[in-house]
C-alpha cells in the first residue's frame, strides 16, 4: 500500500467534507431525513468517532472504550469541524510514524500470521486494511451528508 498516496487522497476527501459543512447553518446539523435516522450532525460526529475508535481504541489502545461524541459541545458547524480536525490531526500523526514493515502484510488475512492488529474484540486485522476501511467509511458518510445537503435544497458537489 502506498501510504503517502492514501494520506493525500484522504486530505482531499476531508477538505471536500469540511467545505460542504461550511455551506450549512448551525441549526441544519439537526436535520434528519426521516424518523429513526441520525441527524446530519450525528453523521458528521460519527465520522470522527469511527476514526478515533479505530485508531485510538482498536489499534493503539490509547482509549479504554470506543469513543462517542454527543451533541454536547458539538452543536455548531465550527465545533463539529474542530472535532473532525482534532481527531484527524491525531490520525495523521499516527500514520506519520508508520514504516513499510508496519504495512508489509497487506494481502494477508492473518489466519496464523505473525503480524497485524489484534482488536479489543479479538479480531486480527491488517493495519493497511484498517486504514483503508476508515477512509472508505468517511467517504460513505460524506456521501450521506451530500444527500442530506440535496434534501435541504443545497448544492451537493460532483465527485
Amino acid at each position: 500500500m502506498d501510504l503517502a498516496a492514501v494520506v493525500k487522497h484522504w486530505k482531499g476527501v476531508r477538505r471536500d467534507l469540511l467545505r460542504r459543512l461550511d455551506a450549512l447553518a448551525d441549526e441544519q446539523l439537526a436535520f434528519v431525513q426521516r424518523d429513526g435516522l441520525w441527524s446530519l450532525g450525528k453523521v458528521a460526529r460519527h465520522v470522527a468517532e469511527a476514526e478515533d475508535g479505530w485508531f485510538r481504541y482498536a489499534v493503539t489502545r490509547e482509549l479504554e472504550e470506543w469513543p462517542e461524541f454527543r451533541d454536547d459541545g458539538h452543536a455548531s458547524i465550527a465545533s463539529v469541524k474542530a472535532l473532525l480536525a482534532e481527531v484527524h490531526d491525531r490520525t495523521e500523526a499516527f500514520l506519520a510514524t508508520l514504516g513499510h514493515n508496519d504495512l508489509a502484510n497487506s494481502d494477508a488475512d492473518f489466519a496464523g500470521a505473525e503480524t497485524g492488529v489484534e482488536t479489543p474484540w479479538g479480531e486480527k486485522l491488517a493495519l493497511d486494511w484498517i486504514i483503508l476501511h476508515v477512509l472508505e467509511h468517511e467517504i460513505h458518510h460524506r456521501g450521506e451528508i451530500y444527500l442530506m445537503l440535496g434534501l435541504l435544497g443545497l448544492v451537493a458537489p460532483d465527485i
